[in-house]
């Protein structure tokens, strides 16, 4: 993963509830959610650990967030949907 490029997140936290964000460095941001830095969400940082549920790219930050919006949106069962593996890039 390139180090410009925005990607959409999804993780699946230890209490079973999904959070998404958006991010230019999926693995930096996963450790930052399971508490390696003090950074991280405070919504996953009481339901740790937190595991990498679906992840895609996006061209640019405006882009990305946009999608995260439209995510956040879905219920729980379309975003369950889009962490089947044969939708996870």
């Amino acid at each position: 993963m390139t180090a410009s490029a925005w990607f959409v997140y999804i993780v699946r936290c230890a209490d079973h509830t999904l959070y998404t964000g958006i991010t230019t460095d999926v693995e930096r941001r996963l450790a930052e959610h399971n508490g390696e830095s003090g950074l991280g969400a405070r919504y996953t940082r009481s339901r740790r650990p937190v595991a990498l549920a679906y992840v895609e790219p996006a061209g640019s930050r405006a882009e990305a967030a946009r999608r995260e919006a439209a995510i956040k949106l879905l219920d729980r069962a379309r975003k369950l949907a889009l962490c089947m593996p044969s939708h996870s890039t």
